[in-house]
Order: structure tokens, then C-alpha cells, then sequence
């Protein structure tokens, strides 16, 4: 698992157009899940196990680009594409060195949902090992961790150590780690704000979660790379 100061391209989503890019600087806290490329306690072998994902995940998301109405106005950001709605604030995270984007986030009615596509083998899931490693994490920082049946299936509800300058904790916040295998990926979120504090009434973000369509493309990956991201094209022309 790693941990880097990265910069957001900010990217306003509405009625489909996306229009003004923006660097803005983002914090550590809710940036725990694994990385494609890297992890504290990571394995050399992806063990195999169940694949964890909603019973009606192909009728109701988060989508395979197979499974999902692509005629209706997605943003496309490489790996996921987003489907626009009134109010909903999209940034994309990018390594500074690299500048490679690395998690789409989506804010929305008082919450925000980070998501990150990652490739999968085709007949195990990610979800069960990757959880296990997240918590970890997690409480080796001071944190607490409970994890619960949500509406995806397992998900872990954590108090967050919040970071200040110097490494010093000061404080925690509550986040929600929520997975979904699908066919040959799986998708990460990490929720904030009022739909981790008030976890009961976070229908929207929930939806929103579940309207993600994700692409994995035909390129070979090991498991656990992350699916590239770009910004879209309106807001690359625009740069």
C-alpha cells in the first residue's frame, strides 16, 4: 500500500460536458486500499478465492462495459466511464512525478466516493484478500476498523487517523471501503463525508457507485494493476 502526495486535476461534471481543469493539492487520509503496483504486506501470488460482488451486480451495477447502455452520455476516463448528473463534481488524482492519473473522485451531496479500477483474473476476485489488507493497514496507524455486510456485500467501516504536516495524527474521520468483482476487474471505492457518517441514509452515493461502468479493455494485466485512467478528452484539449 502506498502513500504520496498527489495533485487533482479538478474536473466539473454536469449535463454531460466536462468542462474546466484545475491542479488542486489532496490528502493521504482515505487513500488506504492497495495500489496496482505496490502493498505493505502485498504477495508475490494473488491467492485465489471467491469473487465478492452484489447478486444483481450485472443487471444493476457497477457495470462491464458489455453490460452497460453506452449510448447514454458517459464520461470517458479510460478505465471507467461516469455517467453525468446535476450537481455531481468529478476530480482526477495524478501522481506528480509520473503524472499517470491513479483514482477518479466524485463528489456528491455532502460525500465523496474515490474509485479505482484494477484487472482481475477471470474466475477469482480480489475483494476478500484485499479487504483483509486495507483493515491492517488501517489499525497499524491507530485506526479502527468494523467490518459489515453493506449493500455490495462485505465492507469495512473505519475511524480514519487524519495526517497533519510532519507526519503528526491529529484526529480521525469515518470511511467506507467498499469493493465489487466483476469479470476480469475489480473496482475499489472508498466513500467520505456524510454517506460514511451517516451510512444508513447514502442511497445517492451508493447509486452512484453502482453507475460506474468500468473497462478493462483486451490488454493482458496482472492482476491488481490498475486499469489506466485519462482525463477526458474535452479537458485534454483544454490543458
Amino acid at each position: 500500500m502506498k502513500f504520496g502526495r498527489r495533485k487533482r486535476d479538478e474536473v466539473e461534471v454536469a449535463d454531460a460536458v466536462a468542462d474546466d481543469v484545475e491542479v488542486a493539492e489532496t490528502t493521504p487520509e482515505v487513500d488506504i486500499a492497495t495500489d496496482a503496483d505496490a502493498g505493505v504486506d502485498e504477495v508475490d501470488e494473488v491467492a485465489a478465492t471467491d469473487k465478492s460482488a452484489p447478486a444483481d451486480r450485472a443487471e444493476n451495477g457497477p457495470h462491464d462495459e458489455t453490460e452497460a447502455n453506452l449510448v447514454r452520455p458517459y464520461v470517458d476516463l479510460g478505465g471507467v466511464k461516469v455517467l453525468p448528473r446535476e450537481g455531481l463534481h468529478l476530480r482526477l488524482e495524478v501522481e506528480e512525478g509520473s503524472q499517470r492519473v491513479v483514482a477518479v473522485g466524485l463528489d456528491y451531496d455532502e460525500s465523496t466516493l474515490q474509485v479505482q479500477p484494477f484487472a482481475a483474473p477471470r474466475s477469482t476476485g480480489l475483494w476478500h484478500e484485499i479487504r483483509a489488507q486495507i483493515a491492517e493497514q488501517i489499525e497499524r496507524q491507530g485506526g479502527v476498523v468494523d467490518e459489515v455486510d453493506g449493500p455490495f456485500g462485505p465492507e469495512l467501516r473505519a475511524q480514519v487517523p487524519v495526517a497533519t504536516g510532519g507526519g503528526v495524527t491529529e484526529g480521525s474521520r469515518p470511511a467506507r471501503f467498499i469493493g465489487v468483482d466483476g469479470p476480469r476487474w475489480f473496482l475499489r471505492g472508498v466513500i467520505a463525508g456524510k454517506a460514511a457518517e451517516q451510512p444508513d441514509d447514502a442511497t445517492e452515493i451508493e447509486e452512484l457507485f453502482r453507475s460506474v461502468v468500468v473497462v478493462r479493455g483486451t490488454t493482458p494485466m496482472p492482476p491488481r494493476d490498475l486499469i489506466p485512467l485519462h482525463m477526458p478528452k474535452s479537458a485534454q484539449s483544454a490543458v
